[in-house]
């Protein structure tokens, strides 16, 4: 079993705002395998279902981004979550917009919602697929521009990306970190 957690703020507000790709991705991957996100419950929307063969629970907690280990201490104490089990789907400043990169442990990189995660696991020991956002312009202030919508030219682009990462957490599934690392990264 592998719980897949994409990050993101609960709100109609911040649906399309960057910080909350983990949330499109985890739409994504539950539509394309037929995963409904139904149970309400742990501070999260979740399902059960099975994606490349392996059973997995998709959730998008309803804490805001900073609490995120909140919902993850739940499903750790519920199900017995391994740090290995976990796969986070996260936005990340420091990629380029629509970059992919893949991560099997590591500290949180000035990310607030892995840094809750982390506190909670013990550790930096799971899995992160990091969706690039790049940087905002130098004049716009950090929190604003990740809770911002994205732009025309990001909507443009933002289904592709979404896929590309769906695609990312499919084929670690399948493959294996180390395989979905060599392409991606």
């Amino acid at each position: 079993m592998k719980l897949i957690v994409g990050l993101g703020n609960p709100g109609k507000e911040f649906t399309f705002s960057r910080h909350n790709i983990g949330f499109l991705v985890i739409n994504r991957l539950a539509r394309a395998n037929g995963i409904a996100l139904k149970k309400r419950k742990f501070k999260s929307r979740w399902g059960v279902g099975k994606i490349s063969g392996h059973r997995v629970i998709l959730a998008k907690p309803y804490t805001f981004m900073n609490l995120s280990g909140e919902a993850i201490k739940i499903f750790q104490e519920e199900i017995k979550l391994e740090p290995y089990q976990l796969i986070v789907i996260q936005d990340d400043l420091d990629l380029d917009f629509g970059k992919i990169k893949i991560k099997k442990k590591g500290g949180n990189g000035g990310h607030k919602g892995i840094r809750s995660i982390i506190d909670v696991m013990g550790g930096g020991t799971f899995t992160r697929v990091k969706v690039g956002i790049g940087r905002p312009r130098e004049d716009m202030d950090m929190i604003d521009y990740v809770v911002q919508p994205f732009d025309e030219k990001e909507r443009n682009l933002l289904n592709d990306v979404i896929l590309k990462a769906q695609v990312a957490v499919e084929m670690i599934l399948e493959a294996g970190i180390q395989a979905a690392m060599n392409r991606f990264n």
